[in-house]
C-alpha cells in the first residue's frame, strides 16, 4: 500500500509535468510557427519541382532544336531532288511525298517548341510569385520564432522545476512500479485511479465486490476495463 500511495503522490507531480508541456505544445504561437515552417518547406519543394521541370525543359529545347535543323535541311535536300533531273514521275512525287512528311514534323517540333517557351515563362513567373511569399512568410516566421524561444525560455524554467519536483517524488518506490507506472501510461492517462465506491475513478466503469476488497486490501489490481492500477478511495 505504501508504494501505491507514493507512486500516487508522483503521479501528482507527473501530470503536473504533462499539463505544462502540453500546454507549450499548444501554444498559439508554437502552432504558427510551425504552421508558417510548414508552409516555407511547402515553397522550398515547389522551387525545386519547378527548377527540375525547367531543366528536362531546357534538354528537350536543345533536343527539338538539333531535330528542326536537321527537319530544315532533309526539307530542303528532298525538295531540291525533287526539283532537279529525276528519272521518273514517281520518283519526283515520292520525293514531295516524303518532303511533306518532314515538313510535318518539323511543323510539331516548332510547335512543341513555343509550347516549352510558353511553359517555361509561366515558370519562371511561377518561380517569382514564390519567392515573394517566401520572402514575406521567412519574414513572419523569424518574428514568431524570437517570440516563441521568449516565451518557451520562461515556460522551459518552469518545466525544469516541475521535473525535479517529479523527480523527488520518486523516492522510495521501486523500480519496478515506476516501470509498471510508465507501462500504464503509454494507454491510460493518468496510469492510476482510486475506488470512487466500487467504481473505478478512471473510467467509471463497476467493479466486482470481490475486486474492490482486493484493492482496499492493497493488492495491486488493474482495472479490467481501461488497464489502470486502482488504490482505495480517498481517507
Amino acid at each position: 500500500m505504501e508504494q501505491l500511495e507514493l507512486l500516487w503522490e508522483y503521479q501528482q507531480a507527473d501530470m503536473a509535468v504533462d499539463r505544462l508541456e502540453n500546454e507549450i505544445k499548444r501554444s498559439p504561437t508554437r502552432q504558427k510557427l510551425v504552421k508558417c515552417r510548414d508552409y516555407l518547406l511547402e515553397q522550398q519543394a515547389a522551387f525545386k519541382r519547378i527548377e527540375g521541370d525547367t531543366t528536362v525543359m531546357a534538354d528537350r529545347l536543345d533536343a527539338l532544336k538539333d531535330a528542326v535543323a536537321l527537319s530544315r535541311d532533309q526539307y530542303n535536300s528532298l525538295v531540291a531532288k525533287a526539283e532537279s533531273g529525276v528519272d521518273s514521275h514517281e520518283h519526283a512525287e515520292a520525293y514531295l511525298a516524303e518532303a511533306k512528311r518532314v515538313l510535318g514534323n518539323l511543323n510539331a517540333y516548332i510547335q512543341e517548341t513555343k509550347r516549352i517557351r510558353k511553359d517555361n515563362t509561366d515558370r519562371e513567373r511561377l518561380q517569382h510569385d514564390i519567392k515573394v511569399r517566401y520572402a514575406k512568410y521567412k519574414a513572419e516566421f523569424e518574428k514568431l520564432k524570437a517570440a516563441y524561444e521568449v516565451e518557451y525560455n520562461e515556460k522551459n524554467g518552469q518545466l525544469e522545476e516541475l521535473k525535479k519536483a517529479a523527480r523527488a517524488k520518486t523516492a522510495g518506490i521501486t523500480k519496478e512500479m515506476l516501470d509498471r507506472y510508465q507501462n500504464i501510461k503509454l494507454h491510460s492517462v493518468p496510469p492510476l485511479a482510486r475506488l470512487n465506491g466500487s467504481q473505478c475513478g478512471g473510467c467509471n466503469m463497476s467493479l466486482p465486490s470481490a475486486v474492490t476488497r482486493s484493492i482496499k486490501a492493497g493488492e495491486l489490481i488493474e482495472c479490467e476495463t481501461c488497464g489502470r492500477l486502482l488504490l482505495p478511495g480517498n481517507p
